[in-house]
C-alpha cells in the first residue's frame, strides 16, 4: 500500500493521502513524494484536471508530530523540514493543471497547507478546518500564511492563526476559504473538473499565473513572464481552433498546444 495513490481518469487525476489509521497525517516522505506527484502530473499531458483528497473520512490532520524528535528537533532540522513542506505547496501551487482538495473530516494545520495551495476547495459536511499552530509554539510558514491572508483578508487570518480554532464547511464558505460545499464534495468537484477540462489549457495556465502572482503579493510576478505566457497562447494551435469553432458556431477541442 503506498502513501500517495494516483488515479486517473477522463483527464482527471485523483490524488489521495493514504493513511487513514493516522488520519492521514503526513510525514516528511510523504511532504516529499506530493511535490514529485504533482511535479509529474502537470507534466502530463494526458491529465487536465488534479483534484487532491484523503482517503478514510478524513482529508489530513496535517504533519505527522509523532516523528518529529527524529525530523525537526532542532533549528537546522526544521529549516529542513520547512522546505520540504514548501516544496510540496508549491509544487501544487505551480502546477499548470487547475487543481481541486475535495475536504472530509478533518484538515488540520499542515492539511490547510495543501489544502491552500489548490485553486478551489470543495467541502463535505464532515469537513472541520483549523490551524492550530499557535497551540504548538510553531509559526505557519510564509507561504501558507500569504495563501491564507490572500482568500479570507487580515482579520480572519490572524483570527484563524491567533486562535487555533476549528470551524466548518459552511463557515469556510462565508470567510472565503471554501468555493463550494456539497453532500458529496468528490462528485461535485468531478462535474466542475469536467467543466474546466474542456477549456484552452494556456488559457487556463495564463490565469492561473497571474492571479496567484498577485495574490501573493508584490513582486511576485515577472511581467517578462506573464507576456510570455500571453504570447504562446497567442501563437497557438489551440487559438486557431477557438476561432475557427467560434465561427462555425460549434464546440472547440483543444490540445494545449
Amino acid at each position: 500500500m503506498t502513501e500517495i495513490d494516483v488515479l486517473i481518469e477522463n483527464s482527471i487525476a485523483t490524488v489521495a493521502l493514504n493513511r487513514p489509521a493516522q488520519r492521514n497525517a503526513i510525514t516528511l516522505a510523504m511532504w516529499k513524494e506530493i511535490a514529485r506527484t504533482f511535479e509529474d502530473l502537470g507534466k502530463d499531458a494526458a491529465v487536465r484536471v488534479i483534484i487532491l483528497t484523503g482517503l478514510g473520512g478524513n482529508f489530513s490532520v496535517g504533519a505527522d508530530i509523532s516523528e518529529f524528535d527524529k525530523v525537526r528537533s532542532g533549528i537546522g532540522q526544521s529549516a529542513s523540514y520547512e522546505a520540504a513542506v514548501d516544496a510540496s505547496s508549491d509544487a501544487i501551487a505551480s502546477c499548470p493543471k487547475p487543481t481541486i482538495s475535495v475536504v472530509a473530516g478533518y484538515c488540520l494545520g499542515g492539511g490547510c497547507h495543501l489544502c491552500m495551495a489548490c485553486d478551489f476547495r470543495f467541502a463535505g459536511p464532515t469537513a472541520s478546518f483549523g490551524i492550530p499552530a499557535g497551540r504548538l509554539s510553531i509559526v505557519y510558514g510564509l507561504r501558507s500564511t500569504q495563501r491564507l491572508f490572500a482568500l479570507v483578508g487580515v482579520a480572519e487570518a490572524k483570527r484563524i492563526l491567533f486562535s487555533g480554532d476549528r470551524f466548518d464547511g459552511a463557515e469556510a464558505m462565508r470567510i472565503g476559504f471554501a468555493q463550494a460545499m456539497a453532500d458529496d464534495p468528490m462528485e461535485a468537484a468531478r462535474k466542475f473538473g469536467s467543466r474546466l477540462s474542456d477549456n484552452a489549457p494556456l488559457s487556463i495556465v495564463g490565469a492561473k499565473f497571474m492571479v496567484d502572482g498577485l495574490a501573493m503579493g508584490p513582486g511576485t510576478l515577472d511581467e517578462r513572464e506573464v507576456q510570455a505566457i500571453i504570447d504562446r497562447a497567442s501563437a497557438s494551435d489551440d487559438y486557431a481552433e477557438g476561432r475557427r469553432a467560434f465561427a462555425e458556431k460549434r464546440k472547440p477541442v483543444f490540445r494545449g498546444r
